[in-house]
């Protein structure tokens, strides 16, 4: 989450609490129901807040193994061309001493 992101998630959530205390404390309610009211508030909030932070979590995640894949794929694929120079080498290698074991044939009679 970026940093302007998380800004204005604490300033909306801010906001929230203020608005909600201020019109609790002024309802002309009894005082367990102003506390309850304020109780269940503080508990939305909570729940706002851990739901918007699974939800960056779950993203993140997401993100990481889509990228983890990614690698593992490029690995592999580099591994796989690797593993085709590695072949062509050793071919062009054995035609060359194969020509060099004919040229000393030669000198050997």
């Amino acid at each position: 989450m970026s940093q302007n992101n998380g800004n204005t998630m604490v300033a909306i959530l801010a906001g929230v609490a203020l608005g909600a205390a201020a019109g609790i404390l002024f309802a002309p309610d009894k005082g367990s129901k102003t506390r309850a009211k304020i109780k269940d508030g503080i508990d939305e909030a909570k729940n706002k807040a851990m739901d918007k932070f699974n939800e960056t979590k779950n993203k993140f995640e997401g993100k990481y193994a889509d990228t983890k894949h990614n690698v593992e794929d490029s690995y592999e694929e580099l591994l796989s061309q690797l593993s085709h120079k590695a072949e062509d080498a050793i071919t062009f290698l054995e035609q060359k001493l194969a020509e060099l074991k004919a040229q000393n044939a030669k000198f050997q009679k």
